[in-house]
């Protein structure tokens, strides 16, 4: 299989395009710390919020092309005038089921001794995580108790529910109960963490839990 890279779902080898390079580091965490006099340890604020945060993704694409400067820069202002500046999803052929997500910047070389043009695509504003292509979906009619599994990122569903229901759930040491009619629901405190997630469910409709994992 030919290396590649898709942008919003197409393929950048269709455009006439040879991947190189891929560079994809993972995201720094978000950490700040206080050096206090007479401490032997700093005080440290990684994970103040109760969880540890991650800086924006960056990352950068090396592809190139034989042939002519008129063909390269054909290709060249194609690239450019579609994704330029743009809010565009990259996945790669590696991870074909995962995307990131950010503004592209395309800087462009040509050698015309070699014939050898280059083109690389970069990003300095990437959401942290890596998105799953297709949404999960879980659902439960009747009463029991279901496990949903999500991958790394915290994520709060969207649950829908077909008539009245309670749900009950535990998070670390914190229980929760709520009784909702039916419709459309985002429950702030109903996170789902990383593995396997248990909700205690009494009704007799249908309830659904819609939503997009992701991982660093």
């Amino acid at each position: 299989m030919t290396p590649d890279i898709k942008l919003n779902g197409t393929s950048v080898a269709s455009m006439g395009w040879l991947r190189e390079t891929v560079s994809f580091p993972v995201p720094q965490s978000q950490s700040n710390t206080i050096v206090v006099p007479g401490r032997n340890s700093p005080i440290r604020y990684t994970e103040a919020l109760g969880r540890v945060s991650y800086q924006p993704r960056s990352f950068s694409l090396t592809f190139s092309m034989l042939g002519t400067r008129k063909r390269y820069d054909q290709m060249v202002a194609g690239m450019t005038n579609r994704y330029a500046g743009q809010l565009i999803k990259v996945s790669t052929s590696e991870e074909p089921e995962l995307y990131a997500i950010g503004t592209l910047e395309i800087s462009s070389e040509y050698d015309p001794l070699l014939g050898k043009g280059q083109l690389v695509i970069s990003c300095e504003d990437a959401d942290s995580y890596r998105y799953h292509n297709e949404e999960t979906i879980v659902n439960l009619t009747g009463s029991g108790t279901l496990i949903i599994e999500n991958d790394f990122m915290p994520v709060v569903p969207v649950i829908t529910i077909s008539t009245e229901t309670a749900l009950s759930w535990t998070i670390g040491s914190d229980s929760f109960r709520k009784s909702l009619s039916a419709g459309t629901w985002t429950l702030p405190e109903f996170e789902l963490q990383a593995g396997r997630n248990t909700v205690t469910i009494q009704g007799s409709g249908t309830t659904t839990f819609r939503f997009r994992e992701g991982r660093l």
